[in-house]
């Protein structure tokens, strides 16, 4: 793959992990079409390396909520910022279960396998589609809606299942506030994804071939960037945007990566 590529493939990334529109499916139907024929491993190390890059922007935009929460963690107090902590342990719990028990599995599902992810984006659609009918409340995340939630996140583990689309669906299901569910969505995926890095580097499960480092660097960077901007984005629009308009866009996309397939 070279550096163009990457610094393509990155912009979607950083752009689709924030929107409910399944970055990780976007990945899989850009790299079929930009010809991308790496093995499944170098594509799982690529794909590894963007979310770590979105992950890292999320730090950044979330920095004085995460600064908050941690500080007031260590006062050992049983306030709402110690609550929020708790409920995102509670919600990286079912996916943290998953990725350890069919992480062969779930790998064996990336690698240009357009038709699973053009069926999953269409499932993303229709779960937008329930929550835009949703009614607009000011209730916040409990413990029982994050794990509910975490269920979620595991189940957008496919290639094609919007992590952010699904959560934020599923929590607004649940008669929580839009903005809240977004931030808490945001926040949920970061310590997932930087356990599962972790795990990765002890394990060796992520071979590394230094011709590659320009690309997985441009790559890197145009994520990172991209994620800055479409994460401050999303903040403001998902209070006043209708979550139809992303369901729609899932449903051409789903429909037009099975006819690909064809």
């Amino acid at each position: 793959m070279d550096i163009l590529d990457s610094i393509l493939l990155g912009i979607i990334q950083g752009l689709t992990e924030f929107l409910p529109v399944s970055s990780s499916g976007h990945l899989e139907i850009g790299k079929a079409l930009l010809g991308d024929d790496s093995i499944p491993e170098d594509s799982l190390i690529f794909t590894v390396v963007l979310h770590f890059a979105t992950a890292l922007s999320t730090l950044i935009v979330f920095r004085k909520d995460i600064v908050q929460i941690l500080s007031q963690l260590f006062k050992f107090e049983w306030n709402e910022d110690t609550q929020f902590i708790f409920k995102i342990i509670i919600s990286i719990i079912p996916a943290g279960i998953i990725g350890l028990l069919f992480e062969k599995e779930l790998e064996s599902l990336f690698g240009n396998n357009i038709s699973l992810v053009g069926a999953m984006l269409i499932v993303t659609a229709l779960l937008l589609f329930l929550a835009d009918r949703a009614k607009p409340t000011t209730k916040k995340v409990g413990f029982w809606d994050a794990f509910i939630i975490g269920i979620s996140q595991a189940v957008a583990m496919l290639p094609g299942v919007s992590r952010s689309g699904a959560t934020i669906s599923t929590s607004v299901l649940l008669g929580n506030d839009k903005s809240k569910a977004a931030r808490f969505s945001f926040l949920m995926v970061i310590p997932l994804i930087f356990g599962k890095i972790g795990k990765d580097l002890i394990s060796g499960d992520l071979s590394y071939d230094a011709a590659n480092f320009g690309s997985l660097s441009a790559g890197f960077l145009a994520a990172f960037l991209a994620g800055l901007f479409a994460c401050t984005l999303m903040i403001k629009l998902v209070k006043n945007s209708k979550l139809k308009y992303f369901a729609y866009y899932c449903l051409v996309v789903g429909v037009l990566a099975l006819i690909i397939t064809l």
